[in-house]
């Protein structure tokens, strides 16, 4: 069983950077593929960042390359989301997933992702 809990959320001003964190317990974090998810008011839930089990390899959505980094400490069990740069269209619940299946690739699908934290709202004003 994998419990995850975000924190970091906030009321930000645009160009503003926060970075949010996901507290994972659980013995096997090592073999966990993590996520983070974002669902904006009114709309669908997307992919928004994944690392593997090392931090060897990570994905972004395009609309956060460049500006947000993902990192995790393995020893600590936690998932980091740096956000810089944020823009008003960032304004969403942040989640947190584990993927116990795939420790080494890292999918974008929600799907795929067995585990789910309670979410965090960040809220970018312009």
């Amino acid at each position: 069983q994998v419990q995850l809990v975000e924190s970091g959320g906030g009321l930000v001003q645009a160009g503003d950077s926060l970075r949010v964190s996901c507290a994972a317990s659980t013995r096997t974090f090592l073999s966990l593929t993590m996520g983070w998810f974002r669902r904006a008011p009114g709309k669908e839930r997307e992919f928004v960042a994944g690392i593997n089990w090392s931090g060897g390899t990570t994905r972004y959505a395009d609309s956060v390359k460049g500006r947000f980094t993902i990192s995790r400490d393995n020893a600590k069990k936690v998932v980091y989301l740096q956000m810089n740069s944020l823009k008003p269209e960032d304004t969403a619940v942040y989640y947190c997933a584990a993927d116990r299946r795939n420790y080494v690739v890292v999918s974008t699908s929600a799907s795929t992702y067995e585990y789910w934290g309670q979410g965090t709202q960040v809220t970018v004003s312009s």
